[in-house]
């Protein structure tokens, strides 16, 4: 849903699931009528790339350095394969269940409140198994809005640091001083109220605009990125192949952040006109992903080496050039800002409103987006680096979406069926996995939260000019 992804694909404008649409599991169901036109072969692959790219991948330089050279690149590849294993778990999963309770589509959720339902044991509570996973939905969509603030209060003020001094030189960078502004934290705050208008904006077709332009100025900037980073790599390169397992931990969270787009998986092959095909789909999206970001991974750290930041933006040099680069990619984040934003408003707000009387709907629903946008502007403020906010929103959320739940999904499907061994013994190794990154990145993070809030509040708590 996202300029060139942000993770999660336009789950406004292509992932959401209305009422009248048609689902069709390989010509097994009926359609129902009024269904918007279905995507094509190209259309839905163009689709799981955006889902897929976005501040996650700015984010795999640093990644790779804290788990190595060697060990990350390596490490990128297994997690996406494993990734895009767990995307074929949830669609096989849906079909089957889907095909045996008569339904024309099951989105996440509902897919694993009616797994939960195959087992016995499991089958009063098996309305909460789709709560969690909306309630893990909802905190990964959040998360990723309060990545968006920390990452345009970073580049905009290096941006507005760099003004007077900004050269038109890219091959040898002039600006050695900054000039010292605000805190990154009063940007999050000056950007608050513009980032509250555009949430107010609740039919995203009013968008499609603006996020198709800041589709094309990030595909543009993430060119010009790879370009400069493959220019300027410096030989011979004298780089650690292997990081600590203290920075390893990071290194999960972010890279599970990245491949968090397993949220448009369902969606996306239920608009497909011949969903038979998106297993190819799937496979050579997932390929295309996995190649970027062990690409850029690589060559970012290469490029900058230790002095990586938590984005590859905050490295380029400030010619004008870049400088541009750097606005015109936070203007695409500010667009994903809303349509990553409607996901969770589209659960949350209706609540809300429900519980009013009717003439108070518009207030509550105005209301309710300005409390949810000022969440994650505070939440952004308690943890203004990047690179850790990525870190804790990949550990907490998304490690449960793409690596714990699909697997357990399986297991909850075909209990009654049989599964053989070594099926059940694979998903327990991938939850496990899923498990142990979620601890002891989580555990991690926070640690490193709190020794870097520390650093900060040791030397000033704001700064002015």
């Amino acid at each position: 849903m996202t300029p060139l992804g942000a993770e999660q694909a336009d789950v406004c404008s292509v992932t959401t699931v209305l009422p009248g649409e048609r689902r069709t599991d390989f010509g097994s169901l009926p359609q129902t009528r009024h269904s918007r036109p279905d995507s094509s072969f190209l259309q839905t692959l163009i689709h799981l790339l955006k889902g897929n790219i976005g501040t996650g991948l700015l984010g795999l330089p640093l990644a790779v350095r804290n788990a190595g050279l060697v060990l990350g690149p390596l490490s990128l590849l297994v997690m996406g394969v494993v990734a895009v294993h767990c995307m074929h778990i949830l669609v096989k999963c849906s079909h089957h269940l889907s095909g045996r309770l008569s339904k024309p589509y099951l989105d996440y959720g509902e897919a694993f409140q009616f797994g939960m339902e195959n087992v016995s044991f499991l089958r009063s509570r098996s309305i909460w198994g789709r709560r969690v996973v909306n309630l893990f939905l909802i905190v990964t969509q959040l998360g990723f809005c309060c990545v968006y603030f920390v990452f345009l209060s970073d580049n905009i003020k290096q941006v507005v640091e760099a003004a007077n001094s900004t050269t038109m030189n890219c091959q040898n960078n002039q600006t050695s001083v900054l000039v010292p502004s605000f805190d990154s934290r009063l940007y999050m705050l000056c950007l608050l109220p513009f980032i509250i208008l555009l949430v107010f904006t609740r039919n995203l077709k009013y968008l499609a605009p603006l996020s198709l332009l800041a589709n094309l100025v990030m595909c543009v900037s993430l060119v010009l990125i790879y370009v400069y980073s493959i220019m300027n790599i410096k030989y011979p390169i004298s780089l650690p192949y292997f990081g600590n397992a203290r920075d390893y931990s990071l290194f999960f969270g972010t890279a599970i952040f990245a491949f968090e787009g397993i949220g448009v998986v369902l969606p996306l092959e239920n608009k497909m006109q011949k969903p038979q095909h998106f297993n190819t789909v799937l496979y050579l999206g997932m390929f295309i992903v996995t190649f970027l970001y062990i690409s850029l991974g690589t060559v970012g750290y290469v490029c900058f080496g230790n002095a990586i930041g938590g984005s590859i933006t905050l490295n380029l040099p400030s010619c004008w050039l870049y400088q541009a680069v750097k606005l015109l990619y936070s203007f695409g984040i500010f667009i994903t800002y809303a349509l990553q934003f409607y996901v969770a408003a589209e659960i949350l707000v209706p609540e809300a409103v429900g519980r009013m009387p009717a003439r108070f709907g518009l207030a509550v629903d105005l209301a309710a987006r300005t409390l949810m946008v000022v969440f994650t502007c505070v939440l952004a403020i308690l943890i203004p680096e990047l690179d850790l906010v990525i870190s804790l929103v990949g550990s907490v959320s998304s490690s449960f979406l793409a690596l714990i739940f699909p697997p357990v999904l399986q297991i909850f499907t075909y209990h009654n069926e049989g599964l053989p061994a070594w099926v059940v013994a694979k998903n327990g190794l991938i939850t496990l996995f899923g498990l142990v990154g979620f601890v002891a990145g989580t555990y991690i993070t926070i640690e490193e939260i709190v020794i870097r809030n520390g650093s900060r509040s040791n030397s000033t708590v704001l700064h002015y000019p």
